[in-house]
C-alpha cells in the first residue's frame, strides 16, 4: 500500500506528512510534484498543508488547476482515498470535489493552537474506529480556516452524514461549527486541524493516528 503527497510551490508540511505516515506509520509514501499527472501504484493520497502558489487570489484557487489534480478527480471517481488537510482541504473545495468555501477566520487572524474536536459521524473509515462525540486534540494553523456553505449545501452534508468533525470551542468562526467533511461515497476528507502533527506522544499526542491510518483502511 503506498501513499502519494502532492508537492506544490508553497507546500510547507508535505514532509511533516511523510515523517507521519512513513517514519511513525510505516506505510510507503512518495512525494508527486505537482506536474505529475502519473497516479499508477497509489491506494491514497494526500494534499498537505501549506501555502500553495502563495494563497494568491484564493487559497487554493490556483493549485486546483495543477496537472495532478486533473487526475485526481479520476482518481476519486474509481475510489481511491484523499486527505485535504489545511490547505488541502481548501484546494479540494476549489476542485469540487468537497462543497463549500474556506474563507478568512472570523477575527481576521492566523491561528495555531491545539484544540478540541468532536467525531460528528464514523459513516466513513476515516474515522471508524470513533464513537460519535469522541473528542480529539489536533493542532490548527491557518488564517482562512473558517468554512462556509450555503443552508441547501449545509442540510445536504446533514442529510448524507459528511460532516466529521466538529469544534468544541468554534476557534475561526465556520458554519455549524464544522471542522472537517467527506463527500457522499466517503472517499474524500478534508479537514482543516493537522492530524501529522499530532502522531507522537512527545510532540502533540497521538489522536492523528488513526485518520491517517485510514488511508489504507478498506
Amino acid at each position: 500500500m503506498t501513499i502519494g503527497v502532492v508537492v506544490f510551490p508553497g507546500s510547507n508540511c508535505d514532509r511533516d506528512v511523510r515523517w507521519a505516515t512513513e517514519g511513525k506509520l510505516g506505510f510507503p509514501t512518495k512525494f508527486l510534484w505537482h506536474e505529475s499527472r502519473d497516479l499508477s501504484g497509489l491506494d491514497a493520497i494526500v494534499l498537505p498543508g501549506g501555502f500553495s502558489y502563495g494563497d494568491y487570489l484564493r487559497c487554493g484557487a490556483i493549485a486546483r488547476f495543477a496537472p495532478v489534480l486533473q487526475s485526481l478527480i479520476d482518481f476519486v471517481d474509481k475510489g481511491g482515498k484523499v486527505l485535504g488537510i489545511c490547505n488541502g482541504f481548501q484546494v479540494l473545495t476549489e476542485l469540487g470535489l468537497l462543497p463549500g468555501a474556506l474563507t478568512r477566520n472570523a477575527d481576521l487572524r492566523f491561528i495555531c493552537q491545539s484544540v478540541s474536536l468532536q467525531v460528528a459521524s464514523n459513516r466513513t473509515t476515516w474515522l471508524s474506529d470513533h464513537k460519535r462525540g469522541d473528542l480529539l486534540t489536533l493542532p490548527i494553523a491557518h488564517g482562512e480556516g473558517r468554512y462556509q456553505c450555503s443552508d441547501d449545501t449545509l442540510h445536504k452534508l446533514e442529510d448524507h452524514d459528511s460532516i466529521a468533525l466538529k469544534y468544541k470551542n468554534n476557534p475561526n468562526g465556520s458554519l455549524a461549527d464544522i471542522a472537517g467533511i467527506t463527500n457522499t461515497k466517503g472517499n474524500v476528507l478534508g479537514l482543516m486541524p493537522h492530524p501529522e502533527r499530532a502522531c507522537d506522544q512527545l510532540t502533540g499526542g497521538i489522536d492523528g493516528q488513526g485518520i491517517l491510518q485510514a488511508l489504507i483502511s478498506t
